[in-house]
């Protein structure tokens, strides 16, 4: 019988990838996991490939059991995250026993969290991602009961006698609003095409604070507040808009397309999130307050390759550890990137 993750308790959660890259040509949306920094670093502490399968769990408790001895990883907001009623730390690999049930509950400060196995999970494949794609009706949430094929398992690493974790990898956890104190989420945005055509209104973008509606879900985000106005007077056409236009639509609201956007749009875009924003802004959710902050192209790309390198020194840490801890690394696929495509990644 093959190895399986059994979900005892599923809430809002669907199997994830980085999502597919270079298909918008054809009308298809990126989709994917909404914060790709913690989705990420998720699967580099397990050893996978950056854009392995991997479980993405939205606000609800979840709980699992492994079949087999494997070795987890879970990042993204803080939660309890517990082993067998046993209190375990996130953002580091942890080796479950088979049998032993994993547990997330309490999910705070933001509304996303990200469970990696080391060496992935099944998951049907179309156009080279398992991500879910609601419009084509590809992919569905998880339910109770369910179970995933396990592609590789592990054996307990851990000190036999004391239980003392082995692993102390400094992952690079991002910074999220303090949960006590309600504060903003500061979210980097640079300058959108049709910044002109707001006049003076357009400051009001970085001077309020903007709630978000509960209408929001994984293809855009609506925001109240003090919205800036269009002064210009000529009709705007249909036309490519990227994953993270922070659009003006007649109305009081902001329209923040996410990773499930459709491809074109018809409403002037004032700013546009940068790649680091629009990972904290995967974890941003109904009623929290967000603030926008003015950035640079240049500022945002150096915001990008710094989180990226330290995700790649993270790699480097965890081969070194794995290696002398005779862990199997899972084989290492090329994660996608719009410069690095993978021909197709059916899985069985």
């Amino acid at each position: 019988m093959a190895d399986t993750l059994n979900i005892l308790r599923a809430g809002m959660t669907t199997v994830q990838d980085l999502g597919r890259f270079g298909r918008s040509r054809y009308g298809l949306p990126v989709n994917g996991a909404l914060d790709q920094h913690s989705a990420r670093v998720a699967n580099v502490l397990c050893g996978n490939a950056e854009g392995a399968p991997l479980l993405e769990i939205t606000a609800l408790d979840f709980s699992c059991t492994p079949s087999t001895d494997v070795l987890v990883a879970v990042t993204g907001a803080p939660a309890d995250l517990t082993v067998d009623g046993v209190v375990r730390p996130q953002w580091e690999p942890l080796s479950v026993r088979s049998g032993e049930t994993i547990g997330i509950s309490g999910i705070r400060s933001g509304i996303r969290v990200y469970l990696a196995v080391l060496g992935s999970v099944n998951a049907p494949s179309m156009q080279g991602s398992c991500a879910p794609d609601t419009i084509l009706g590809f992919g569905h949430r998880l339910r109770d009961g369910d179970e995933l094929g396990l592609r590789q398992h592990c054996p307990p690493v851990d000190h036999p006698e004391y239980r003392i974790p082995l692993f102390r990898l400094r992952a690079p956890v991002p910074r999220l609003p303090m949960t006590r104190i309600p504060s903003p989420w500061t979210i980097d945005v640079t300058d959108g095409p049709d910044l002109a055509e707001f006049g003076d209104t357009a400051d009001r973008l970085f001077g309020s604070e903007f709630t978000v509606s509960p209408q929001s879900n994984h293809i855009g985000l609506r925001m109240a507040g003090d919205v800036p106005r269009r002064v210009a007077t000529g009709e705007v056409l249909s036309r490519g808009v990227p994953v993270g236009a922070v659009e003006v639509p007649a109305g009081d609201e902001l329209l923040v397309l996410h990773r499930g956007r459709g491809v074109t749009a018809g409403y002037p875009v004032l700013a546009v999130v940068t790649a680091t924003g629009l990972s904290a802004l995967g974890q941003v959710g109904p009623g929290h307050s967000v603030r926008f902050r003015r950035r640079t192209v240049a500022e945002a790309v150096a915001a990008h390759r710094s989180q990226r390198s330290a995700v790649h020194a993270l790699q480097n840490r965890v081969r070194t550890v794995f290696d002398a801890l005779c862990i199997p690394r899972a084989p290492h696929a090329p994660s996608p990137s719009p410069r690095n495509l993978p021909a197709d990644r059916r899985t069985s």
